[in-house]
């Protein structure tokens, strides 16, 4: 039976006509939400415009009641790289992505092993990972340095890694072993079918559909090592291995706040957040569908 098909010029023709035709007006409905949804991205960005107008005024004009400075003193954002806190930042990037490194090597077979064997005791030992998380790094700043003094790692970027790991690690276990538990086992055994190993199809099928559980408990991870204060302060004492929360808290002295070169400090510090939300948003909705087709 042969299938009749339009020629080119009708199909050209066809669909130059539905590109011309009138475009609905959007509901109610849509404007309502879609303005609601403005002004609470506005609400949440507003203090981080106030923090780039304050890095980028003078001295003089901190007081002044008006929200645009009447000069741009671009100064107050090159001076970070000449006032030695660079190397700060630089400790900041290697503490953050060490520990989400050694969050993601741990979580990753503790919560594909839970995720697929009924082991004895597997329950308990989900619970446990989750009453550690009850556990505040502040609560216990004490015995953690007595604990790293005696091991002689004062002062060094390997424990704040160790720290930032280990506090974080039960958030990711769960998070991973959710997304885990719900991927259906007949992927695994058809990938065994085709020849595939445990390892092969873990890497060939599950990660890839776990991938938008893997990238929030990376993102997860780095931000709260990078935004980590008290054990940070605790446990550096000299000013070239303190991360960049810790070397800011500099400009806030007894008598008087450099607000300027404070805020100044603090947008470069947010940039490198933005550079990995700008590089991994995409690979969450990837993530749900790769790997299932082949």
């Amino acid at each position: 039976m042969a299938v009749r098909t339009a020629p080119p010029a009708a199909r050209h023709s066809h669909a130059r006509a539905r590109s011309l035709a009138p475009r609905r007006m959007p509901s109610i409905k849509t404007i309502l939400v879609a303005g609601t949804a403005y002004v609470v991205a506005f609400i949440f960005l507003f203090p981080y415009l106030i923090m780039l107008m304050t890095s980028l005024r003078s001295q003089d004009s901190l007081r002044d009641a008006t929200f645009w400075p009447k000069e741009f003193v671009w100064e107050n954002l090159t001076n970070f790289w000449s006032s030695g806190l660079a190397g700060n930042l630089w400790v900041t990037l290697k503490v953050a992505g060490g520990s989400t490194l050694l969050v993601l090597l741990v979580a990753l077979p503790a919560a594909y092993y839970t995720a697929r064997h009924n082991f004895k005791g597997r329950t308990a030992f989900l619970i446990l990972v989750l009453i550690t998380q009850m556990f505040q790094p502040t609560a216990m700043v004490v015995g953690i340095y007595r604990e790293f003094f005696q091991f002689g790692l004062v002062d060094s970027i390997w424990s704040l890694i160790l720290v930032n790991g280990g506090f974080n690690l039960a958030f990711a276990v769960w998070i991973l072993n959710a997304y885990f538990s719900s991927i259906p086992r007949e992927l695994e055994e058809a990938a065994f079918i085709d020849g595939n190993g445990r390892f092969g199809a873990l890497f060939r099928i599950t990660l890839p559909l776990a991938m938008p559980g893997v990238i929030t408990a990376l993102i997860f991870t780095f931000i709260a090592a990078w935004n980590e204060f008290v054990v940070a302060l605790t446990l550096t004492t000299t000013p070239e291995n303190q991360p960049l929360p810790v070397a800011l808290n500099s400009f806030i002295g007894q008598y008087q706040v450099d607000w300027q070169n404070l805020f100044a400090g603090s947008v470069i510090a947010t940039i490198p957040v933005i550079i990995l939300f700008a590089l991994i948003e995409r690979k969450v909705v990837g993530g749900l569908t790769a790997g299932s087709i082949k």
